[in-house]
């Protein structure tokens, strides 16, 4: 998984690989004048302890040139740090983008069957840890590699022996920061996992906090959210315990190398060796920087591991199946005539539960089709397997002739317009709201549609009218006052086909009556499918279905069921004779 994710991440590089080149390059040339300051403050001790007066001329050049150094290293680090920062956060922008797009294109059971909290940490909290730990792979892991093979090099200039010393002892840290970060992978993973668990948990909280309240299980939700806690808090104390490890014990090994130096290079002096006391010093100077990228890349790794955990479960999301394809020769129906016609439906949600057998329905044009049934039935199955928000297992529906499956998605639900019992508004204006399905619409085209759905006159008692800002999910505004704006949503396309799904569940009586006229007049002509509890709402409906575990078992008029006395007139005595 390691490796995979790390291909992956490269391929998001790729396009801004002149970018990381560019980096590379100032990192090259701040590590090459960071290395040149030991050497030129080693020949200024040699200028003072050397025998002789102290040559000032010298010293003041060696100076100069130091300062120089530190001014120009300083000035690339600065530039390093912006070219990592772009190349780091345009690479997470990359990768949000395809997620987000590709949640757009996963299937409703893949997000039926994940909590949204998951998902929204995968986005947000895992990306953002990716970033951090892609951003210090940037300014560390290279810097730290290039200046562990400058230092090499400019050791084996001023004392090969002595540096074979340094070499002999480093692969122990490599062994050791290896070996811990290792094993750190799967406990960041777990840890990445649980985090997305509690967001899930705290998005479903809060989003029915007022349900919570009202059944009195605030201290029930309060201990599920301390179970997962305490979880959360156990792994991440594991996976960070187990990580910090590595920087004291890269630490200890480093600290061996730097005494070993100094004591050979100490001997090496005495001993009246080529090597002079200035010498000595950028000696040791080297050594700790030689050494110090081993403690940093160490901490780089822990982060990394980090990084790549949380990396895979945004690639995990990205490389969900999505829907299947539209066929290349796809149709795009505009202005359908409505005829729909169900062939030996079969559909499951899940495959040892069968829910919809062998289902056989026609609908003529401009039909008003009204479904009714006890909970559970099969009702809002059979509008999501119309609008393909489900593919069917077997068997065909047809839209004018058509197999929909041979329709593309998106001209088919051009087609047909939707009222909900759970309604959706986004956040926006009640203008940018009602004009959601249809941007391009006028002013004048707005008013009409929401006079039509009696919406008109509480929308002009908002403090700003039509340009109010509602919050998402509507505010402060009633529900019956959102559903209103959910139906002018539609009244303001009117598509071909209609769906109402308890479309005035939230509304009053006298309100409810205004608006089936209005739905009267705007169905006039369309076919229309009407899911009711309320059974005096669809008496003039021209067929009624009766539908009883995904089939169904009875249909005909008001008048026709009734006379038939099953079970449309046991539901319909249920509501109205007490």
């Amino acid at each position: 998984m390691n490796k995979e994710t790390v291909r992956r991440i490269l391929a998001y590089i790729r396009p801004r690989s002149a970018l990381a080149l560019l980096s590379l390059l100032l990192n090259l040339l701040t590590v090459v004048l960071t290395l040149l300051i030991p050497i030129l403050i080693g020949r200024g001790i040699d200028c003072i302890i050397g025998p002789g007066k102290v040559d000032f001329p010298r010293l003041k050049d060696l100076l100069l040139r130091v300062g120089g150094c530190i001014a120009a290293s300083a000035a690339l680090q600065w530039l390093t740090g912006l070219l990592n920062n772009r190349l780091t956060f345009c690479t997470v922008q990359d990768i949000r983008q395809d997620a987000f797009r590709h949640i757009q294109q996963l299937p409703l059971k893949y997000l039926d069957s994940h909590p949204s909290g998951d998902l929204v940490s995968r986005i947000i909290t895992d990306v953002d840890t990716f970033a951090d730990g892609l951003l210090m792979g940037f300014t560390q892991l290279f810097s730290g590699v290039m200046t562990i093979l400058g230092t090499l090099v400019f050791m084996l200039a001023l004392n090969p022996l002595i540096t074979l010393v340094v070499v002999v002892l480093t692969p122990v840290s490599l062994l050791v920061a290896r070996f811990i970060a290792r094993k750190t992978y799967g406990m960041f993973r777990e840890q990445s996992v649980t985090r997305g668990e509690q967001t899930a948990l705290i998005d479903e909280a809060l989003g029915n906090e007022k349900l919570v309240r009202a059944f009195c299980r605030e201290n029930a939700v309060t201990e599920q959210f301390d179970e997962v806690n305490k979880r959360l808090a156990a792994c991440s104390l594991k996976a960070t315990f187990f990580s910090s490890l590595v920087n004291p014990s890269t630490r200890f090994v480093n600290a061996l190398v730097y005494a070993a130096v100094a004591l050979t290079g100490a001997l090496t002096v005495l001993s009246g060796g080529a090597l002079t006391v200035g010498s000595l010093t950028s000696f040791l100077s080297y050594a700790n920087q030689y050494t110090k990228p081993f403690n940093e890349i160490s901490g780089v790794i822990t982060e990394l591991q980090n990084a790549l955990a949380c990396a895979a479960r945004i690639f995990e999301l990205i490389d969900a199946e999505p829907l299947t394809a539209d066929p290349e020769d796809a149709l795009s129906p505009e202005g359908a005539e409505g005829r729909f016609a169900l062939e030996h439906v079969f559909f499951s949600y899940h495959p040892d539960r069968p829910l919809i057998t062998d289902l056989n329905l026609n609908v003529m044009p401009g039909r008003r089709i009204a479904i009714v049934g006890p909970t559970g039935c099969g009702k809002t199955t059979l509008i999501n397997l119309l609008m393909r928000f489900y593919e069917i297992d077997g068997g065909a529906i047809r839209l004018d002739g058509t197999d929909t499956r041979s329709i593309r998605r998106e001209a088919l639900r051009r087609n047909i317009g939707m009222v909900l019992q759970d309604t959706w508004l986004p956040a926006g204006t009640v203008r940018e709201i009602i004009s959601f399905g249809c941007p391009e619409a006028a002013e004048e085209e707005i008013i009409a549609a929401a006079k039509a759905s009696h919406a008109h006159s509480f929308i002009r008692r908002l403090p700003k009218g039509y340009d109010t800002f509602i919050p998402e999910n509507g505010g402060s505004l009633s529900r019956g006052q959102q559903q209103l704006l959910c139906i002018t949503r539609v009244m303001l396309r009117l598509p071909p086909v209609l769906i109402l799904d308890e479309a005035t569940s939230s509304i009053d009586v006298r309100t409810e009556q205004r608006i089936q006229k209005a739905f009267a007049s705007m169905m006039e002509g369309r076919t229309s499918f009407i899911v009711a509890h309320r059974l005096s709402t669809i008496r003039n409906a021209d067929t009624i279905l009766v539908m009883r575990n995904g089939d169904v078992i009875e249909q005909g008029t008001h008048e026709e069921l009734l006379a038939a006395e099953g079970a449309y007139a046991v539901l319909y005595r249920s509501q109205f004779d007490h």
